[in-house]
């Protein structure tokens, strides 16, 4: 890399193998090949996953039994032995100078090959006395190799790779060194690196591979974390300003009175957050370019409420709503709701002796009879219907809007990026129909404006007067456990009902169909015999399905044995008990979502957890659950318990990963780099005069990726 050509961007690290540095042989190449670094850039962001700061390092002498602790030590010996039944146990000795310590492994006598006399380790884990002899047993283990220094970085390792630390430290010292002739280019521009006094690009590079001091380390840290997630908002706003730009949308007309009719009629006032919602909402209609909005509301907050105005902002306009659910269940619920909340409402109709006709709320579903799907397309194609609510039907071929002005999709995780945007081409005018995106699982604000950054957010964070939290209770024990079934016993005898769910096994179908099932007669012929109790599981029959929803929800089934097909949307007002058995199995969310399925009417609603989780990540879940029916103090629990890739989904692939941005942490840095580039994205929407920095977001996302995020 000779010294005076332009400084080296990203791009052009992205371009450099990474076999071209010294020292990488054979041997190295195919290790580096197993952690996915191919290129300069890659080696240079695979940071240290930890520090080692030889001033505050655990000295072995100084633990107590039930440390948890991380020692620096030399290896002195090993030993392995067979032991009953086929087993291994492998011992390594490590000493630091102020005592020994034996690390006890079983089954993997490749550790003694691994760690060899006179090799430093870096071991963390519990600390305990064992027969005289202190001991770590199955530690994690990182090879330093004869790494010395103050501060030593600690990389990522596979056992598989035989790669040291040390090694990897090596390359990256070396990549930097050949890079230090031409530096690195910096395109952050200079107003924003002043702002938060930023440390330059080269400098926050060395930093957090090679720190001298922890506060070098921070700075370099703070640096590359905004860089992150600098340009992943630069490129979400700047699709989202373009969309905006270019796409010719709807001008709803937001005066009209229907919308104000229907409030008005309302037996209840609407929340403080609903109106703010249904504010943010109408001003986005009003605009002529098209809305993408997502709006979160925990359950029972009144999504379906505030979808019903948006829906009627758009027919008193002379448009036509669509609404999309993930299943037709909730499909035909939401029917039957919407139906109930608009009847009396009436649109204008020249063609009607009145000059009015009722406004018209049709379903549209993959059950319908032929000649009712026929009547509903046809009336559909005519502006004959003004709201229609269906599943993925609604995006079938042969399914024609006249004005189709506003798509609402409920639970849109639940569909494929093609599905929606499906959806939303069926208007048939040159403009784009608006969007709305409704999720009742809540997402943490910072990821809600990583991961949907190209959607203006709207939260419901507040909950309609009169709604008792459900009261959830952690039944661990087989006394507990009966005690649950005397709860639902009492329930049924004061005329109310109960589910119990039992968890999904997704790669395995007939194991979870037959788990249902067995649980199911266990129960009926058992806990609550006498009972009148049903079956639902997935496998059964759409006409199935619903035949045994309605007879739950008229009250001719007692309690509900059910899959998770009752997650999403099932509304029945009387039932207030639910038993959820192997509930650690379940994340957050869907625990959460399903125990919102009772104490949706006026009695007391009570959840029950069954289950002895084997791990502190599902007792902390579980606990979580208890302690907490705030669905977004639960998920920043859940993004805490889980780590951010499970919230990024699709967006945890390729050149783009937050390798060192943490949406747990750094949630302030979310927020403020998303505030930089909308600032700079103002005055220079296609970065014109900041070529290098539109260079490295194209490079970084790309345009596959960068669809895939503006279609979701």
């Amino acid at each position: 890399m000779p010294a005076g050509d332009p400084p080296l961007t990203l791009k052009d690290l992205g371009g450099i193998k990474v076999a071209e540095l010294a020292g990488v042989g054979e041997r190295t190449a195919n290790g580096l090949l197993a952690l996915e670094i191919f290129t300069v850039l890659d080696l240079l962001s695979h940071y240290p996953r930890r520090y080692l700061d030889r001033t505050r390092q655990a000295q072995i002498g100084e633990l107590l039994s039930g440390d948890e602790a991380t020692v620096l030590g030399t290896v002195r010996s090993s030993y392995s032995r067979k032991l009953r039944g086929r087993r291994t146990l492998t011992q390594i000795v490590i000493g630091d100078g102020t005592g020994k310590l034996t690390l006890v492994f079983f089954n993997q006598q490749w550790r003694a090959r691994q760690l060899t006399e006179g090799m430093d380790v870096l071991v963390h884990g519990k600390f305990e006395r064992y027969r005289g002899t202190s001991q770590m047993t199955s530690p994690v283990v990182d090879l330093l190799g004869t790494q010395t220094g103050r501060i030593i970085p600690v990389y990522p390792q596979s056992d598989k790779t035989g790669l040291t630390t040390y090694k990897l430290a090596q390359l990256v010292e070396e990549a930097l060194k050949r890079s230090r002739a031409r530096g690195f280019a910096d395109p952050v521009p200079p107003e924003v690196l002043d702002r938060f006094k930023f440390v330059d690009r080269e400098t926050a590079l060395h930093g957090i591979h090679c720190p001298e001091t922890m506060e070098q380390l921070q700075q370099a840290r703070r640096r590359l974390v905004f860089d992150e997630l600098f340009r992943v908002q630069l490129e979400l706003v700047r699709r989202k300003r373009a969309v905006e730009m270019q796409t010719s949308g709807i001008s709803h007309d937001t005066s009209a009175g229907l919308v104000d009719r229907f409030h008005a009629r309302l037996p209840f006032a609407l929340t403080g957050a609903q109106q703010r919602v249904n504010e943010e909402i109408a001003r986005d209609l009003s605009l002529n370019y098209p809305m993408h909005r997502l709006l979160q509301g925990d359950v029972g907050s009144g999504k379906t409420l505030v979808a019903a105005t948006a829906l009627l902002t758009a027919v008193q306009g002379g448009y036509q709503g669509a609404l999309m659910a993930p299943t037709e269940v909730l499909a035909e619920q939401h029917c039957v709701a919407l139906r109930d909340m608009l009847s009396g409402l009436s649109v204008p109709d020249p063609a009607s002796l009145m000059g009015q006709r009722p406004l018209r709320v049709e379903l549209l579903t993959g059950t319908l009879r032929a000649a009712e799907r026929r009547k509903v397309l046809a009336d559909l194609a005519d502006r004959r219907v003004d709201i229609v609510i269906g599943t993925h039907a609604l995006i079938q071929a042969g399914v024609q809007y006249q004005s189709l002005g506003l798509v609402v999709i409920d639970e849109q995780h639940r569909f494929g990026v093609e599905q929606r945007a499906a959806l939303r081409d069926k208007g048939e005018s040159a403009s784009v129909p608006d969007v709305l995106v409704m999720t009742a699982t809540p997402i943490p604000r910072t990821a809600a404006m990583t991961v949907y950054g190209d959607l203006d957010v709207s939260v419901l964070d507040e909950m309609p007067p009169g709604r008792s939290p459900i009261i959830t209770s952690w039944a661990e024990g087989p006394m507990a456990q009966g005690a649950v079934w005397d709860t639902v016993r009492a329930e049924v005898a004061d005329g109310r009902q109960a589910y119990v769910v039992c968890p999904v096994i997704e790669e395995s179908a007939v194991i979870d169909v037959s788990s249902v099932e067995d649980t199911f007669v266990e129960l009926h012929d058992g806990e609550l015999s006498g009972l009148r109790v049903g079956l639902l599981h997935g496998r059964v029959s759409p006409a199935e399905k619903e035949a045994t929803m309605a007879q739950f929800r008229s009250g001719s089934i007692d309690v509900l044995v059910a899959t998770t097909v009752i997650e999403v949307g099932v509304d029945v007002p009387n039932a207030t008990v639910m038993v959820i058995f192997d509930a650690d199995r379940f994340g957050i969310a869907q625990l959460h979502q399903l125990r919102g399925r009772v104490g949706r009417g006026q009695h007391q609603g009570r959840c029950f957890l069954l289950g002895e989780p084997s791990t502190k990540v599902g007792r902390a879940r579980l606990e979580a659950l208890v302690e907490s029916t705030d669905g977004f103090e639960l998920a920043e629990v859940d993004l805490e318990l889980r780590g951010e890739g499970t919230i990024m989904g699709e967006r945890q692939k390729g050149r783009n990963d937050l390798r060192l941005a943490s949406l747990r942490r750094d949630k302030e840095w979310v927020e403020l780099a998303r505030s930089s580039a909308v600032e700079i994205l103002a005055e220079d929407p296609e970065l014109t005069d900041c070529p290098e920095l539109k260079e490295e977001v194209d490079f970084m996302l790309g345009d596959d990726e960068a669809e895939f995020l503006m279609k979701s």
